[in-house]
């Protein structure tokens, strides 16, 4: 059923694009931020327990699910459940992630756009085209229409490609680009005047934080919504995997590589709003807290290229160019939700079901910049603050509680005889079952308040 529906070639490129999926834009500016302003080291170092206490235990319910059933989230929650009762409450909590992934999209595209304008304005404005590198950076309806529908069509155009043509094939290009120009862009930020100082804020932990309970929150939100949990991507890219594949390994590879990348990204973000102090860019709020995330984005580190003159516009390029991969490597996973659905419960062809999704979730896009200040942070909240701890949380119940042991621990055995004998067995499933949605529950009433 894997091969008809599409296939990862090759484990690097199941690696490569789930890594993608988990390594977006909230990995690159939200995490480092949050770092500094929760201990530096001291929260690195919570996050990086937390993160395989929760998000790979959590990881692996979605891929387990997905490689079990070959199929969409409704397929893999209603084939594990035997019961009328647990089948259609299973189907419900699928067909409510894809409509929780589908409208992530939707914002996410539009500052996705954002970040293809930013990238394309510093060579037009360079070349001379002023007015043009204007209206690209300028927030108009008109300019966040024509970037979100730019960067929706990208997103389409891969998805249609098909899994191993399309998905794997970009992630393969995507990702090591994008580490590359973290890498690069960090070395250099790292000769300028402030960066050290920044360096300083990132790794020298303040341990009278580390039993803080907002750093321990804190850590835990980030942990959960780093590896894009809850709304059934790695469960889609887990149905494309090959049985012959030995899941508990590969999925740590996938967590490493994500947490790995979020705490790169620390060794530029920091040193880059340092630097800016040194150049008389305000960093911090009135209270003195580091500034919001996306007043950094589009505000504090775009002052600094300015600053640096011929060489900021390189460097500008470069950096809005990784924003932009790493949002579009992410696009993709949320876009194969739906798409995955109406494949095989429509029997449509790929790109018919890529074309009418796409264009969907474009018109809810449109719907939300037309209507902006009443919407997107709307949109934001229902979907990551209520909708994707609760459809985690029941993706733990499915996996934990109500797929069947035996039927599990054969799906383990398929590529592993001795599975029952590992770690893996002896401890996932009761982080799974008790754990996890005890940790995801902890998360969702601190969103509340």
């Amino acid at each position: 059923m894997a091969t008809s529906r599409g296939q990862f070639g090759s484990r690097i490129g199941f690696i490569l694009a789930a890594a993608g999926s988990a390594v977006g834009l909230g990995n690159i500016w939200g995490f480092p931020t949050q770092a500094a302003s929760n201990g530096g080291a001291a929260f690195v170092l919570v996050y990086l327990v937390l993160a395989f206490l929760l998000a790979y235990p959590v990881l692996m319910a979605e891929l387990l699910l997905g490689r079990h059933a070959h199929g969409n989230t409704v397929i893999a929650l209603t084939r594990i459940s035997d019961r009328p009762l647990t089948k259609a409450i299973g189907a419900a909590t699928g067909l409510t992630g894809i409509i929780v992934a589908s409208l992530i999209l939707s914002f996410y595209a539009i500052v996705a756009g954002w970040m293809l304008g930013f990238t394309v304005a510093y060579p037009l404005s360079s070349l001379g085209f002023g007015s043009s590198s204007t209206w690209l950076t300028a927030f108009t309806v008109p300019r966040n229409l024509t970037l979100m529908t730019c960067f929706m069509v990208m997103t389409m155009g891969i998805i249609m490609g098909g899994v191993h043509n399309g998905i794997e094939r970009w992630s393969t290009r995507l990702m090591p680009a994008l580490v590359v120009t973290l890498v690069a862009l960090a070395l250099y930020v790292f000769t300028l005047d402030g960066a050290v100082e920044g360096l300083k804020v990132y790794l020298l932990p303040d341990f009278s934080k580390v039993f803080s309970g907002d750093l321990i929150l804190a850590a835990l939100g980030s942990a959960f919504f780093s590896l894009s949990l809850g709304v059934g991507t790695m469960l889609i890219y887990g149905s494309y995997l090959s049985d012959d594949e030995y899941l508990p390994s590969i999925g740590a590879q996938v967590a490493l590589i994500d947490i790995g990348l979020a705490v790169l990204a620390g060794f530029l973000i920091l040193p880059s709003m340092y630097v800016a102090a040194e150049r008389g860019v305000e960093i911090f709020d009135a209270s003195g807290a580091l500034l919001s995330e996306d007043t950094l984005i589009f505000s504090v580190l775009p002052a600094l290229f300015t600053s640096l003159g011929s060489i900021g516009v390189i460097v500008a390029t470069a950096f809005f160019g990784l924003m932009s991969m790493a949002a579009l490597t992410s696009s993709i996973s949320m876009l194969e939700v739906p798409v995955a659905f109406l494949v095989e419960r429509f029997q449509w062809s790929r790109q018919r079901a890529a074309t009418i999704a796409g264009t969907i979730i474009g018109l809810i896009s449109a719907v939300v910049i037309f209507n902006f200040e009443s919407l997107f942070g709307l949109v934001i909240a229902l979907t990551t603050r209520y909708g994707q701890p609760l459809l985690g949380l029941m993706l733990c119940v499915y996996a934990g509680w109500v797929w069947n042991r035996n039927s599990l621990l054969q799906e383990l055995k398929k590529n592993n005889p001795a599975a029952e004998k590992t770690w893996f067995w002896r401890l996932w499933p009761f982080y799974v079952r008790i754990v996890c949605p005890a940790i995801i529950a902890i998360i969702f009433a601190r969103s509340l308040l």
